[in-house]
């Protein structure tokens, strides 16, 4: 019995939602929703099919597993079939926890995401620490880039890695304890449902890349917290798909960098810095390309 004065709703039990987006994932499909199992509590996990030749392959995983498939006519990108996805729930989550179909889980990464956001009621997002597959520690946690950084770790990123502008984007030693980062790899995050209605979710204009530094960036700017959180921990294996697509993914992650940027600085006095920051984009990409 509920004593008097007690708010039953502040003992209720948070329901959370699993996403992810899958495009030919039939070999990651399995292990990520097998670490899942003993990742937390999860109430609904949703797979939304980007139009892949292997939809078949994943929904057999999916449904064996007894968990819900869409498959998408065409491929949405990872923002819109994030959003297919969260659509197709049963429930409005309390948490929606977003992750590539590449990331196996460690046991109760979930449930530590969840208690730190039941902690945090002004985090939006949370995100784990998040491992490559040979174990070392991958910089999710990142700073909003600049225009002079963004376009300095893009010139020099690859070429010189401990450049200062890259170091401090990238946040590389700031990964053991609790922190605000500026945004949180989409790779795997938890982003709080209020939050994520807010906000309308992810921005489908971002076909692939940059998605979830404009989600970190609006959620900053509605007032939410985006919180790393490294007692969570997963891997990230590096198997997705994208890898297949070198050339492609390549040409998107400028296209998203440049909506980004062009978003950020969309004064009409800024139209030379536009112009200047599309050239030097299509001359790095053609650099990476070639």
């Amino acid at each position: 019995m509920t004593g008097e004065g007690t708010d039953p709703a502040a003992h209720a039990v948070p329901r959370v939602l699993a996403v992810t987006v899958t495009y030919n994932s039939s070999d990651t499909i399995q292990p990520f929703l097998a670490s899942l199992a003993d990742a937390g509590r999860i109430d609904e996990v949703v797979v939304a099919d980007n139009a892949s030749e292997e939809a078949a392959a994943v929904r057999a995983a999916v449904t064996a597993a007894g968990h819900r498939f869409v498959e998408l006519e065409v491929n949405e990108g990872y923002g819109g079939g994030v959003r297919a996805a969260v659509d197709a729930a049963t429930a409005a989550p309390d948490y929606v926890l977003v992750a590539n179909p590449d990331v196996v889980f460690a046991p109760g990464a979930v449930d530590a995401l969840v208690a730190a956001g039941e902690q945090l009621p002004d985090a939006g997002s949370l995100g784990p620490k998040i491992l490559d597959a040979d174990g070392t520690v991958y910089p999710s946690a990142r700073r909003l880039p600049s225009l002079r950084t963004g376009v300095a770790h893009a010139l020099f990123g690859r070429v010189w890695p401990t450049n200062p502008w890259s170091v401090r984007y990238r946040a590389e030693s700031e990964t053991e304890s609790r922190r605000d980062a500026g945004w949180l790899s989409g790779a795997c995050l938890l982003i709080r449902g209020d939050a994520y209605r807010q906000i309308d979710g992810f921005d489908p204009g971002y076909f692939m890349y940059f998605e979830d530094v404009d989600l970190g960036d609006r959620l900053g700017r509605a007032g939410w917290r985006n919180v790393y959180i490294p007692e969570a921990v997963v891997t990230h294996t590096g198997a997705h798909s994208t890898s297949r697509e070198r050339k492609r993914m390549e040409k998107a992650h400028h296209d998203s960098a440049y909506r980004y940027l062009s978003h950020r600085y969309e004064a009409w006095y800024f139209a030379p810095v536009r112009l200047a920051v599309r050239l030097g984009l299509w001359g790095r990409l053609w650099w990476v390309s070639r």
